[in-house]
């Protein structure tokens, strides 16, 4: 083991709520039916940008394509309803004290679906930009940046571990070739081979 790459919602911050009830919030003019709709995908699909999931609400649930102004407003929208709430968020259970040590031992990035740079103006409130050598969001797919970060650190496959809380994750590391570990929660149900931890701390007993 070399490195880690984290998901940042569900995996550092107990944040995927405030998203989801951000993305209810947005289409809450459309009616019950839509909310739930958008709801039940978001949950289901972590991960995946929120540019990608308006597009689909909109074309799937609206019949709308969305023009490039249309979506940005959305996502600002999205990013001011977001911001100051996933700050307040509470840490996963062990989360700050396995980056405290795995900060010694491994180079950590972040890797999330979150524009990078909102993420990094989370991670600079928080003060957790110091725990990651590099940090990425999208629109860069999450397979691609694992690809950027295994160049650019000249890292082996075998030698870097994600850790994910979505199939969203879960696919990009089988993708890609590197180990998975995925943080148990309510919405997502892995492989059943999947190696599922409740806090993070319990990674260190397993690498």
């Amino acid at each position: 083991m070399k490195a880690i790459i984290f998901d940042f919602d569900g995996v550092i911050l107990d944040s995927v709520n405030v998203k989801t009830e951000a993305f209810k919030e947005l289409y809450k003019q459309y009616g019950l039916e839509v909310m739930n709709k958008v709801e039940k995908y978001h949950l289901e699909n972590g991960g995946i940008s929120r540019f990608e999931k308006f597009k689909y609400f909109h074309k799937n649930f609206l019949n709308i394509s969305l023009n490039n102004i249309q979506l940005n407003e959305l996502a600002n929208e999205f990013s001011n309803l977001v911001f100051e709430k996933v700050c307040n968020s509470n840490f996963i259970s062990g989360a700050k004290n396995f980056l405290e040590y795995s900060d010694k031992q491994y180079l950590n990035f972040i890797c999330t679906g979150t524009p990078q740079d909102e993420i990094i103006r989370i991670l600079n409130k928080k003060n957790l930009t110091k725990f990651f050598k590099d940090i990425y969001g999208s629109p860069t797919s999450k397979e691609t940046i694992i690809s950027i970060i295994l160049k650019k650190y000249n890292l082996n496959k075998d030698d870097v571990l994600f850790i994910g809380d979505a199939m969203t994750d879960y696919k990009a590391s089988k993708i890609s070739g590197i180990k998975f570990i995925g943080v148990e929660n309510n919405d997502t149900k892995f492989p059943n081979s999947t190696i599922t931890v409740k806090s993070l701390m319990e990674i260190k007993r397993i690498i």
